[in-house]
């Protein structure tokens, strides 16, 4: 990465930075891995060669409403993380205690009692997610709230959170194209529990790379729940940047999780696990080409408008999904390959910048509060991220109700122009963030 004068050089040490971002590929194969398979595990399409275990509509209601309900942990957590006194520091006890139990419940959600009635294997589904995100958000929500403290310059935010994407991406790699294959070649229960334990060992060896400095981490902020979180929803760079990363993130899953329907329905290939990950592929690899243009771009701007960028461009790259298969004489699967890289590209956005742009606004909050209230932040972005983002699968079974097999493909074209439109929502709400790097 380019030296750029605007900031001051990184003083973080490059060892610290490897390990720290050891976690982002654990914690995005498994994320990424469940994005895409867990509505199509529980309901594939007609023709698919499983019979559903679940209607669409109900999977759709009932993740729909396991994430709304879950979404008021992180909030809390984030808040009880802030105030923890150990002598392990504030974030420590809660990773080591919560991961074992984030990645047993994620490999759990692939593996529903057999010959179960629907009732029952809704109900599974229901509690096992809730689980499954209560100690996610119990591991995942203090291991982010320690980028702030380790890194403490705009610089080093910069830079972290760029050796981050590289490692996500890796994650993103084995999530998305990696799990395809495993399904087609030992199932669903195989590559969940490859997924868990990649997620176990890198939330700590990340843990372990920087220990020292998570045990030396800011004092427990003395703060009534009340008052933090109204200092923390006053916060007007909060305010707005909030709801844009929102809104992206449910763009994404729902393009993540078209992209099965979309190999069977629109590409009409029978590999559907094959298939799913070539395209993802092709996405990831148009995201890391984009990363240095994204990184040169906020040195020479701001992350606030590289950003913004990022999400002007996804809005006009997603919807193009709608038209593959449409020019005469152009194999289909080329034109779903050149979009899927034009849509891909844009992400490099995502998941360069919100974390980053967080840290700022938790420096606002300090000039404000004299308090570091890392994890209360970050909690209540996933709080509201959650909230909103438990209509993510919903909208998506709801398009794909227009239409989901070779028969009819009408909803699955129809969730790149949704998302797009989702995306810039938030492109239009981030246009007033304002607040100083």
């Amino acid at each position: 990465m380019t030296h750029d004068p605007q900031l001051p050089p990184t003083t973080l040490p490059l060892r610290t930075q490897l390990l720290y971002s050891m976690s982002s590929i654990g914690g995005e194969a498994l994320g990424q891995s469940r994005n895409l398979w867990l509505v199509y595990y529980y309901a594939p399409p007609d023709d698919a060669d499983r019979a559903a275990l679940l209607s669409l509509g109900t999977v759709g209601l009932v993740l729909g409403g396991a994430k709304l309900l879950e979404a008021f942990d992180d909030a809390l957590i984030g808040y009880w993380s802030d105030r923890t006194e150990s002598r392990l520091g504030r974030r420590l006890p809660f990773i080591l205690g919560a991961t074992p139990l984030w990645a047993l419940f994620a490999f759990l959600l692939f593996t529903p009692p057999s010959d179960a009635s629907s009732a029952t294997t809704a109900i599974y589904l229901f509690i096992t997610f809730q689980l499954y995100s209560l100690f996610s958000t119990l591991s995942g929500g203090p291991y982010e709230a320690l980028l702030p403290e380790i890194a403490t310059t705009s610089r080093d935010r910069v830079t972290l959170s760029g050796v981050r994407v590289y490692f996500g991406v890796a994650g993103a790699a084995i999530g998305l194209v990696a799990s395809g294959p495993l399904i087609d070649l030992f199932g669903f229960r195989v590559m969940a529990l490859v997924m868990a334990v990649l997620a176990l060992a890198g939330r700590y060896i990340g843990m372990a790379g920087v220990w020292n400095r998570a045990k030396q981490g800011g004092p427990a902020a003395k703060i009534g729940i009340v008052d933090a979180f109204k200092a923390t929803f006053s916060n007007v760079g909060f305010l707005l940047f909030l709801p844009t990363f929102v809104l992206f993130q449910t763009g994404l899953v729902m393009l993540i999780g078209v992209l099965p329907y979309y190999v069977k329905g629109v590409l009409r290939k029978e590999e559907e696990g094959t298939w799913t990950s070539v395209l993802t592929a092709v996405a990831i690899g148009a995201m890391v080409v984009a990363v240095p243009f994204f990184v040169r771009l906020a040195g020479r701007t701001s992350k606030r408008q590289a950003f913004s960028a990022a999400m002007l461009a996804a809005s006009v790259t997603f919807p193009l999904l709608f038209f593959a298969g449409f020019l005469p004489g152009v194999p289909r699967e080329l034109q779903i390959m050149v979009m899927m890289a034009l849509a891909g590209a844009p992400l490099a956005g995502v998941y360069l910048f919100p974390a980053a742009l967080t840290a700022d606004i938790c420096d606002d909050d300090e000039a404000r509060t004299g308090m570091r209230r890392e994890a209360t932040f970050y909690g209540a972005q996933n709080f509201v991220e959650k909230a909103a983002g438990a209509l993510a699968p919903l909208v998506l079974a709801l398009v794909l109700l227009l239409g989901n097999d070779a028969a009819n493909p009408l909803g699955i074209r129809l969730v790149g122009p949704v998302a797009g439109l989702i995306v810039f929502a938030g492109y239009l709400t981030f246009r007033k963030y304002d607040l100083a790097e």
